[in-house]
Parts: structure tokens; sequence; C-alpha cells
């Protein structure tokens, strides 16, 4: 298949066994998301003969008497019977499972543990952990990452400001107002519900509402705020919902999302059973393939993303509409990517060394 060959032709030689931290869980709303990934991508790379080991960001990790950094990638750290919890964490929650009376984003002994890595592929998601902000410290201190750089991060992670180039490059999404507290909750609205109102800067869906009266709007502010200080408010656009994948420019095959009740949030994302997924369904008509393919690779560009990362659209009969774009995709056992890269003929272990294959070469590039 093109896209195996495309994605994976960094593998068709003897790759160099590294050392690979994989940065998971941290701060945010995904946090139990993002060790479901970590746990995956950890157990994925060790698979294909890396030391590869989970490091939880907020967390750190405590060093035994006589231990080293070098001597933690001997181990996984990884949970192989992890499930992905569905209640959403606060960072009230969160901050009650740190013990050790350290402060900071960055947990105990992570930085060093980092700095010692070969490579650190981010698990993170939501948050700090996709806004850019861990990818600025990681370049301050000359560490190797996958996924986008500090600036595209925040462009992507930031809903309304990556919806506004993507409107300047004659990319379709929805028509869209952005909130403040301040702003009340019954704004003026350039047009008629149903709407959808989500965090500016979240993901997975949480926080995020179908709402179709100016009742429900209140409401659902009111809830959103509790996770975004600023909030954007979408046209609802009727369609069938895809998502496409890009790995190192080479776009993935488009995968529908139907959902057997209610929509595709939070829950019907990481709960098994509760939706249905068809790779490149066979009445998608070729040429509206094609679009969602060459929109996945525009929009990741005019976002100056790199490496890889997933476009999620709504079809009509106007056209392809991105819904937004994301830095850092879910890799769990039911990501989307994932499925994508496999209806390619990719195993999650190639796809997972692709990605840091990918943003090595990347890396060579620009020290030329």
């Amino acid at each position: 298949m093109a896209e195996q060959t495309e994605v994976c032709n960094y593998l068709t030689h003897e790759v160099k066994k590294m050392k690979i931290a994989v940065l998971a869980g941290g701060k945010s709303t995904e946090r139990n998301v993002s060790l479901s990934s970590g746990s995956k991508i950890t157990d994925a790379l060790r698979a294909k003969g890396h030391e590869a080991t989970m490091i939880d960001l907020f967390l750190g990790y405590d060093l035994q008497e006589g231990q080293t950094v070098e001597d933690v990638f001997e181990t996984s750290n990884t949970d192989s019977d992890y499930e992905i919890q569905t209640d959403v964490l606060t960072d009230a929650d969160i901050e009650k499972l740190r013990t050790d009376g350290t402060v900071g984003l960055f947990g105990k002994n992570v930085l060093e543990i980092l700095r010692a890595a070969d490579f650190v592929f981010l698990a993170l998601h939501g948050g700090d952990g996709e806004n850019g902000k861990v990818q600025a410290v990681l370049d301050l201190n000359d560490i190797k990452y996958t996924g986008s750089g500090t600036l595209a991060s925040g462009i992507a992670m930031d809903k309304a400001i990556s919806k506004e180039i993507m409107l300047y490059n004659d990319i379709k999404t929805a028509r869209f107002v952005v909130l403040h507290e301040e702003d009340g909750i019954h704004p003026q609205l350039d047009f008629g519900f149903p709407v959808v109102v989500k965090p500016n800067s979240g993901g997975s869906s949480v926080g995020t509402m179908i709402v179709h009266d100016e009742e429900e709007l209140a409401d659902s502010l009111r809830d959103a705020y509790r996770f975004d200080d600023e909030i954007i408010v979408e046209e609802f656009i009727t369609g069938r919902e895809f998502s496409l994948g890009v790995v190192n420019e080479q776009a993935m095959p488009a995968i529908e999302i139907v959902v057997n009740d209610g929509w595709y949030d939070y829950e019907h994302k990481f709960k098994t059973g509760t939706t249905t997924q068809f790779i490149t369904p066979p009445d998608i008509d070729e040429e509206v393939h094609d679009e969602m393919k060459r929109v996945a690779v525009k929009t990741m560009k005019v976002l100056g993303m790199t490496n890889y990362g997933r476009v999620d659209f709504l079809v009509n009969d106007q056209g392809v509409y991105v819904i937004e774009a994301n830095n850092l995709p879910g890799m769990t056992p039911l990501s989307l990517l994932p499925q994508e890269a496999e209806a390619a003929g990719i195993s999650y272990e190639d796809l997972c060394e692709s990605i840091i294959l990918g943003k090595q070469k990347l890396y060579q590039e620009a020290e030329k």
C-alpha cells in the first residue's frame, strides 16, 4: 500500500536502538487518556527493541537508593491492565495524587530522566501537554521529542486561533464566536440554534455540549467555564463525521465515526461498545476521500504542525468542514489514528517507531 510505503520508509534499514522516555499523565483533564496512550506506546517501543520507559510528567519518578537515571530505562513502568477511567479529573483531584511536597508541572526527577533519553515520545493529551508549554521546556533543554514544536502546538490547541488561520487559508470550518465570563451567559450569536459549546483549549470533548436553546446555552456555558476561561461557540453543522491522521506528511485512510446513541463525547471516545467506526466506508465518494486527505495535510501545514497529527471533519453536500486539528492524537486501544494506520497495513509498533524516526529526520534536516 502507498500509505505503508511512505510512512514506514524509515524502517527499511536497521534502526539504532534508543533510550526513549514516554512522557504521559500530567495534570490535564485528559490525564487518564494519556496514561493509557503512554502504556501502549511504551510496550510497543520495547517490543521493537528500544529501552523505553513511561514517566508521569506530574508525579515524577522516585529513584531508589543507588539507582541512576540511566537505570530507569531498564523497566517499562507501565500497567498492562490499565483501563481509562471515564471520570474527568479536576486540578484538585490530580494535585492530591502528589505527596512528595514538590511543586510545578514537572515532577521529581522528570527533567533529569528526559535529558538522559535519546528521544522523548510525548503521550500527553490536553492542557499543558499539548499547548506548547512542555515543548518549550524541552526545547530550552535541547531535548528531542515527537510531535509539533512549541508555537504550532500552542496554535493547534487554541481552537479560535487555529480556526482563524484555517479560514484565512480557505479551509472550511464552522462559524464561531469566542466568549469570556464577562460576556455573560446570554450572548448574542450571529447564527441560530443548535450550537456547539466547548472550551477553547480543551480536548477529548471534555466540557463540550450541543445545545438547542437559550436555557441550555446558559447551563452549558456555566459548565464549560469550569475547564477554561475562554469558550468557543460554533454553529452546528450536520454531516457525517470523519477523522483522518497524517504521519510524516502522509495522509492515512479516513475513519467514519457513527455514535450508537447521542454524539461523540468523552465517554463515547473511550468506552468500548458505544460507537461504530468504519475505515473508508464503501459509500464514501473517492473524490471526497481524496479531498479530506488534501485538506488534512494542508491544515497541518498552515498551522505549522509537523511529524504527526489528526484532523477531524464533518462532510455534507456543501463540502468538507474541519472540526479541529489534534497535534498529539490519542494512541489508546480505542483511538482513531492507530486504527487508520492498521487499515493502511501499518502495525501499532511500526507506527510508534515511524513517528520517532520521522521527527528525528526533521531534527537532522534542521541541523544542516
